[in-house]
């Protein structure tokens, strides 16, 4: 299945873009999902119809899929209470019931991304739109699996699970239950839940499709997106300048504008596949004002950004590992190796990554940004390095 990520700026009409996406797609032929983190029903309303926490056939090939976070907290609370009985019971813990159970924060990030998950694994469907929140939130929401499963390894790493042969005998020993067998399952649930999220975000098939008003806040909002994806190994494939004024604006007030965003678009195509949306003149409402919206087909994925380790260097036989970071300033970059892993921090975004096998019996022996890429230098480490490898 081809995916679609589509995010921008608060206001910037993503929900539109979206759903004219996605309708585009099903009146072409492909059975399309259009799956939306937004809280209100805000595709139903441009799609002309009523959504909810069920997906619902919208227009013939088009289903929408708004997921419910506060009923998926309460099923997860409810597996949790069943699963955990027996320890709840030794503590005299009271049950919460599912009436008095109002989401904790990041529940709503964890139920999108098992819908994501679920969506992503359907066998229904040829596309899937995905209505991203705004800027920040998603690519906060993007980094969440990554980081939760680097969370769980150190909490509870995997190794430790050796031992729990001898846990059923701890526990008749003791007279109690042992609880580590439910929470090691549990986190072993949770990671792979995770992985399939991660899964479908690395995916050759996943694209990202930008959508911002042309103007100084959308650039500015842009140059830091733009870092923090390809910080994911995520490259824009379109960037959608949305609601642009016609040639035809006349008066003060609206050519200054239309030369404003002119001004930008011209900017943005040297680093995007530009695709300026038109201004209707009014909120988009319905299938037909969605159809009047030149928003581009889905073709087939573009290639991914590439995260590559060069051969050594012949004249002094280094590794050098090669990180795309468009728009990175060498004043906010740092790097610090700990352990197998690299922690690289730019701007306001940091990713912890774990080394290659082949650099993990390396020393760090220098770095530099150029053009956009992030070139770490890596010497073999005599005392871990294979002789006939140097």
């Amino acid at each position: 299945m081809r995916t679609i990520l589509i995010t921008g700026p608060g206001g910037s009409g993503r929900t539109t873009v979206a759903a004219a996406t996605a309708l585009r797609a099903a009146r072409e032929g492909s059975r399309t999902l259009l799956l939306s983190a937004d809280r209100t029903d805000t595709p139903g309303a441009v799609l002309g119809t009523e959504t909810g926490a069920a997906p619902v056939e919208a227009r013939p090939g088009l289903t929408v899929w708004r997921p419910d976070a506060a009923a998926g907290f309460r099923q997860d609370l409810a597996d949790f209470q069943a699963r955990a009985a027996s320890v709840l019971d030794l503590l005299g813990a009271s049950r919460l019931d599912a009436e008095e159970v109002t989401p904790l924060p990041g529940a709503e990030e964890l139920t999108f991304l098992r819908a994501l998950r679920d969506a992503a694994l359907s066998e229904h469907h040829d596309l899937l739109v995905v209505d991203l929140p705004a800027l920040p939130e998603a690519l906060a929401l993007l980094a969440l699996p990554e980081e939760l499963r680097r969370y769980l390894r150190r909490l509870l790493p995997p190794e430790r699970q050796a031992a729990r042969a001898l846990r059923p005998v701890l526990g008749r020993l003791a007279g109690v239950p042992m609880p580590a067998d439910w929470l090691y399952e549990t986190a072993a649930r949770w990671d792979t839940e995770l992985a399939a999220v991660e899964a479908v975000l690395n995916d050759r098939h996943t694209a990202v499709r930008l959508v911002a008003e042309p103007g100084p806040a959308g650039a500015a909002a842009l140059r830091t997106a733009r870092l923090g994806l390809a910080l994911r190994g995520l490259r824009p494939e379109a960037l959608i300048a949305n609601r642009t004024l016609p040639d035809a604006a006349t008066g003060p007030w609206l050519a200054g504008l239309r030369a404003q965003q002119q001004e930008a678009v011209e900017e943005w195509r040297g680093t995007y596949d530009v695709h300026p949306v038109p201004h209707l003149g009014r909120d988009p409402h319905g299938p037909d004002d969605l159809t009047a919206l030149p928003v581009p087909a889905v073709e087939p994925a573009s290639a991914p950004v590439e995260w590559t380790v060069a051969d050594r260097i012949a004249e002094d036989g280094v590794l050098v590992w090669h990180i795309p970071l468009p728009g990175a300033i060498r004043e906010e970059l740092d790097l610090i190796r700990r352990g197998d892993e690299l922690v690289i921090t730019t701007g306001p975004f940091r990713r912890i990554v774990p080394l290659p096998s082949a650099l993990r019996r390396c020393t760090v022996s220098g770095a530099g940004l150029r053009e956009g890429e992030l070139r770490v230098r890596f010497a073999p480490d005599p005392g871990l390095w294979p002789a006939a490898a140097r």
